[in-house]
């Protein structure tokens, strides 16, 4: 890609695209934890993958199952397609496969996480927004999460951060048992994963259930598909700290 095609680069720790990002409708940006894109309608193409110097955006850079080019995001038709590149499938929302030689997909307008299954049961996560002349929205009215509800929440709600086609909450008790493998300090049980979620839901969302909880969540991007970074034990791709990158929509 052409330096000049690209209007703006983004910053590694730069927010989540949930909430918007403030561009002409069709500009394509692009983001990893290793920062990002923006690009006009027509230009492009945007790779992405594990090659940092090779690649429009990073993605998986200390992962050696991500390709070291992985996908490629495309104008064509007045339109942007994305279009699988490596050995492992990008996984698109509701669980769907993109194999290397399938016929690209056509990227709707708004947002759009694409997940590559990493080593160890890593989650990359990249994001995808093709604007579409909308506000962004404001800042959610609860405020953020702290460190410890951003960690629980991730455990609890990774299907829906996954953007599974019929995603539920997980059980406490599970959510309790790997809370404690990823955070051993944490004094974590099922009563005080119990405890995480009744003070945030008393600041987002009084007498919400778990699950419109959560999805309460991910509407106002308190909760950000990035947050799976969490549950590898680690601060993401590129040493960015999601917990905090998150926070200052």
């Amino acid at each position: 890609m052409a330096a000049s095609e690209v209007v703006r680069t983004l910053p590694a720790g730069h927010p989540s695209l949930v909430r918007g990002f403030p561009s002409p409708a069709g500009t394509l940006v692009v983001l990893g934890p290793a920062g990002g894109v923006l690009v006009p309608p027509g230009a492009g193409p945007v790779t992405f993958g594990r090659n940092t110097a090779e690649v429009s955006v990073p993605v998986g850079e200390d992962d050696r199952r991500v390709s070291r080019r992985h996908g490629v995001l495309e104008h064509d038709r007045d339109r942007w397609w994305v279009r699988a590149t490596g050995k492992v499938p990008l996984r698109l929302p509701e669980s769907r496969l993109l194999f290397t030689g399938a016929d690209p997909v056509p990227l709707p307008p708004g947002y759009l996480p694409l997940y590559v299954h990493g080593s160890r049961g890593r989650e990359h996560v990249l994001e995808v927004r093709v604007a579409d002349g909308n506000p962004v929205a404001p800042p959610a009215a609860g405020g953020v999460l702290r460190a410890r509800e951003r960690l629980a929440f991730a455990v609890l709600g990774q299907s829906f951060l996954r953007w599974e086609a019929r995603p539920r909450p997980l059980p406490l008790l599970r959510a309790a048992d790997q809370l404690l493998r990823l955070d051993p300090a944490g004094a974590w049980s099922a009563a005080a994963v119990g405890v995480v979620v009744e003070q945030v839901r008393a600041r987002f969302h009084p007498g919400a259930g778990d699950g419109p909880l959560l999805e309460a969540l991910l509407d106002a991007a308190v909760l950000v598909p990035p947050d799976l970074a969490l549950l590898s034990g680690s601060s993401g791709d590129g040493g960015v700290d999601w917990t905090q990158a998150t926070t200052g929509h």
